[in-house]
């Protein structure tokens, strides 16, 4: 992927999918109203620890708590990093 960011024990980083411009109907959402997005992929992965064998890697889509993580900007791209519970499901 080109990140120069290694996560460490069971952190994860995870590039944000970006928020919907239109509802299904066709109304056009204003910035200031866009909802956080909790789906994003995973673009690193850390090695674990001895009692925590990671499950996700790189590239798989997820989805994750409204508030999870740590804001990251890196190489003017937004990111998120947190622990690879507070991942809720692998889509």
């Amino acid at each position: 992927m080109g990140l120069n960011v290694k996560p460490l024990s069971d952190r994860v980083v995870i590039e944000p999918v970006a928020a919907e411009n239109k509802t299904a109907s066709g109304i056009i959402i204003p910035e200031t109203a866009k909802e956080k997005p909790q789906k994003g992929k995973v673009v690193a992965v850390g090695k674990g620890t001895k009692k925590h064998e990671m499950t996700v890697k790189e590239g798989d889509t997820v989805l994750y708590g409204k508030y999870a993580g740590t804001e990251l900007k890196l190489d003017g791209k937004d990111y998120l990093i947190m622990r690879e519970d507070d991942i809720l499901a692998i889509v």
